[in-house]
């Protein structure tokens, strides 16, 4: 069974946007479940215990880029160099594709004003039909798996799925969404799932490339696993980036 592990970047809210990151990222990755518990949970342990000498440790963006909740550490220019380094190696041997769907808030504000969808759900409703449309026909051949993001959102969450359920997409019938997802799974990040750690290590870059900040190695290696259509073109397949 194919599972899509998302994660999110940058802040859903259409209220407040950030003029240094006016976007929001929700993307993850698409991994057998199989070599996700056989393959990517050891080689992540082991990276772990080989850098930090322990494994009760969650890979998360903000803390790495901050220096904080264990990864003091990477306060040390050396110590950040190698630990950056032997995380690229990693993301580069490890096998899945990337899926992103990356919206600009202000425009998508600006286009459809009190009637814009919150960013999260329009993020959502296009990797759902990637999803389905990369899993192809069949019954019960993939598995959704989100972070929890409290009681409330949670609940809005549930809400959308639903609403997938019921009304489909623009491409995929309610049906096929039922058919060949079998659920939405929702994961505390503090439950320390590989693969769910590598779909947080994933959005923030994809984010930063599409802003035009400077892209680093790790988004190099991201780019290459992106999904791709027939042709080899991730851009609507692997990367949606909305309004178009």
């Amino acid at each position: 069974m194919k599972v899509l592990y998302l994660d999110e970047s940058g802040d859903h809210s259409l209220t407040r946007i950030d003029p240094q990151y006016p976007v929001f990222v929700l993307g993850g990755i698409i991994v057998d479940q199989a070599y996700a518990r056989d393959e990517m949970e050891p080689s992540l342990r082991a990276f772990k215990i080989r850098m930090f000498a322990r494994e009760n440790l969650v890979l998360h963006t903000a803390d790495i880029t901050r220096n904080r909740n264990g990864f003091e550490r990477l306060q040390d220019p050396a110590f950040r160099t190698a630990f950056r380094t032997e995380l690229n190696q990693l993301m580069r041997r490890l096998e899945y594709q990337v899926i992103a769907c990356v919206i600009r808030k202000d425009q998508h504000l600006e286009e459809d004003t009190v009637a814009a969808l919150d960013p999260y759900f329009l993020g959502l409703r296009f990797l759902v039909e990637r999803f389905c449309l990369e899993l192809g026909p069949g019954p019960g051949r993939g598995l959704v798996v989100a972070e929890k993001r409290g009681v409330t959102l949670d609940r809005q969450l549930r809400l959308a799925w639903l609403d997938l359920q019921v009304r489909g997409t623009c491409r995929i019938r309610a049906a096929e969404v039922r058919r060949r997802i079998e659920d939405l799974v929702l994961h505390d990040k503090l439950a320390g799932i590989a693969a769910l750690e590598l779909a947080d290590l994933v959005v923030t870059p994809i984010g930063r490339f599409v802003l035009g900040k400077p892209v680093q190695e790790d988004f190099r290696i991201i780019e290459r696993k992106l999904l791709r259509d027939a042709a080899g073109n991730p851009v609507g397949t692997g990367l949606i980036v909305l309004p178009k």
